[in-house]
């Protein structure tokens, strides 16, 4: 392996900006000193009204520009915090401006629609002659309505985003479930390796904190109901775990080839060495129980970056807190590492589930693992679960040599993908 190739001859891949936006706070050093400090970002839905739902809390985001105003919408949410946290990995890669971003945008985010509120608009709004609307008067009334077809049009948002940050040729929108994030870093990543690119803007992003959203999730029993005390309520791999606690956020990663990036003197923190991708199509919701996409995402991104399982410091989870997942995690490290695994800590405990988010999140989260040497902890373990053998980094962050992390993103309908990020060769 060269100084700029990794063992199979490709261009090592290189993180030159970082941008973060969490439950934690707005920037990417306060949602880091949030987590460090064990800080939850859990607290009581602020955003609509929740009686009678079975889960009142989340991680919210409250923007700057919300203030005194209706909400946004997911969509219009979606945009802002994509493009919040660009503008922080750009600005700290000291890249694009004037002169445009010399790459592709690869952006991460989840379905979009036209939600309740807004039906419910056009429905009063059908019924002013005093009969119950039916749905082509509710297409009547949407008639004209071209800020309703732009906000629930997928590819709309990348497309803004592209000609807002100045970035080069086609954007790429993506939604993998809950792997989303990594999946955008991915592509970034194989663009780079392949030639096809000097830079990518890799964007994970989520703002569907809504109540059709929460009630979707509500039915599947997915969510924690921990209510009455909303910081202890995200608790992965405790025993009395039950379910994860639905958030919002975005992080946006600024790539380049490590020879572009020490060709301008950019400030390398850190490297995107392997990725790892499989699919189990086995159950809408749940994994296949054998295990086995989720053992071959981690050995396939630990292989692809050229590494034996022994050399992974430390393995940032996906950690949802749901009884299932956090199983099957453990099933998973157990299989890949053998009876001695890494630490392995659960951000979502203090972020909550970005969802759509999460996989870039917990790759930035990563990288400033490696930077200060420092393990995240996983807050609310109160309780041991005798069925999962890990260290978890139970409740207090923890000093630790830190070279290579695995970061795990394990998506509904069987859509897992795996990162490992290290340190830039000395």
């Amino acid at each position: 392996m060269s100084a700029t190739r990794d063992h199979l001859g490709r261009p090592l891949v290189a993180v030159t900006g970082i941008g973060m936006a969490t439950p934690l706070g707005l920037g990417a050093e306060e949602s880091w000193a949030g987590l460090l400090a064990g800080r939850s970002g859990i607290r009581r839905i602020t955003r609509f009204p929740t009686e009678h739902l079975k889960t009142t809390i989340a991680g919210q985001v409250d923007l700057p520009e919300e203030a005194g105003r209706d909400p946004f919408p997911s969509p219009e949410r979606v945009e802002r915090l994509a493009a919040l946290t660009a503008e922080e990995a750009l600005a700290q890669a000291g890249i694009g401006g004037r002169g445009g971003f010399p790459g592709p945008l690869l952006l991460g985010m989840p379905p979009v629609e036209v939600e309740w509120p807004h039906r419910l608009a056009l429905a009063r709004q059908a019924a002013r002659s005093g009969a119950a609307p039916r749905y082509p008067d509710l297409v009547a009334a949407a008639e004209g309505r071209r800020d309703l077809f732009e906000g629930a049009l997928f590819a709309g948002i990348g497309e803004r985003l592209a000609d807002h940050l100045g970035t080069r040729g086609a954007p790429i929108s993506v939604s993998t479930a809950c792997a989303t994030g990594a999946t955008a870093i991915q592509l970034g990543v194989e663009a780079i390796r392949r030639g096809e690119a000097e830079a990518a803007l890799c964007i994970g992003a989520e703002g569907s904190l809504q109540p059709e959203t929460l009630i979707r999730f509500s039915l599947l029993s997915a969510l924690s109901t921990r209510n009455e005390d909303p910081a202890r309520a995200a608790r992965p791999f405790e025993k009395t775990r039950d379910g994860f606690v639905m958030a919002e956020g975005a992080a946006a990663l600024v790539l380049e080839s490590l020879e572009a990036a020490r060709a301008r003197g950019a400030r390398v923190l850190g490297l995107v060495l392997g990725c790892g991708e499989r699919a189990d199509s086995f159950h809408r919701t749940r994994s296949n129980p054998d295990g086995g996409a989720i053992i071959g995402a981690m050995r396939a991104a630990i292989a692809d970056a050229g590494l034996d399982p022994g050399r992974i410091d430390y393995v940032n989870a996906h950690g949802t807190g749901t009884p299932e997942n956090d199983k099957m995690e453990t099933l998973g490290m157990l299989a890949v590492f053998g009876e001695a695994p890494p630490p392995i800590s659960s951000t979502k405990s203090m972020t909550g589930h970005t969802l759509s988010a999460a996989g870039a999140i917990e790759a930035a989260i990563a990288l400033l693992a490696i930077r200060d040497g420092m393990l995240p902890p996983t807050i609310n373990h109160e309780t041991p679960d005798p069925a999962i053998p890990l260290d978890v980094v139970p409740n207090a962050a923890r000093r630790a040599r830190v070279r290579h992390v695995l970061s795990n993103s394990f998506g509904f309908g069987g859509q897992n993908v795996c990162l490992v990020l290290g340190a830039e060769p000395g």
